[in-house]
């Protein structure tokens, strides 16, 4: 009985973590204000996930920027889903609240920001994402993309894919 009833805490806490990682993910709606023919194909492999994705729109120099991100995060499970609310608040301050629009900078933040959060200079934490992000600016149908570990795919025709591969 005592077994029973901790399993139960246990995956009720978990449960309720789920809801509160899918109340920090991007509504659907949103993503496809700025882009109508999009989709979300989020399937996460546990209750609460290390993967995540990122939306968010910055007005600047008279044009608005979308940026959207697809990271998948060390660790699966919980401590995955502690690394993408990481990388969600830390990505919520770069181009939110600062504005930054350039796709590498945005990394080079992210990743020293990730470091700083996990106090990583001072143990020997390794733990971070593998993120593909891209900035469009839908007037002048630029896309501008970084990537640490994940490519950026490119569907041109149906038989014709360009990857664009990623630096660490």
């Amino acid at each position: 009985d005592q077994l029973s009833d901790a399993f139960k805490d246990i995956k009720d806490s978990i449960n309720y973590a789920q809801k509160i990682q899918q109340s920090i993910l991007p509504v659907q709606s949103k993503i496809s204000a700025a882009f109508p023919e999009s989709f979300i194909l989020f399937k996460p492999r546990d209750i609460v996930s290390g993967d995540f994705y990122w939306f968010g729109s910055v007005s600047k120099e008279g044009n608005t920027f979308h940026i959207i991100a697809a990271a998948d995060c060390t660790g699966h499970g919980v401590p995955g889903a502690f690394m993408s609310m990481v990388g969600n608040t830390i990505l919520n301050e770069i181009v939110i609240t600062k504005h930054i629009i350039d796709p590498s900078e945005i990394l080079s933040q992210l990743h020293h920001g990730v470091r700083t959060a996990l106090q990583q200079s001072e143990n020997e934490s390794r733990d971070g994402m593998d993120i593909c992000l891209c900035c469009i600016n839908t007037i002048s149908r630029e896309v501008r993309y970084a990537g640490a570990f994940n490519p950026l795919w490119i569907l041109r025709s149906s038989a014709e894919i360009e990857i664009i591969k990623a630096t660490k």
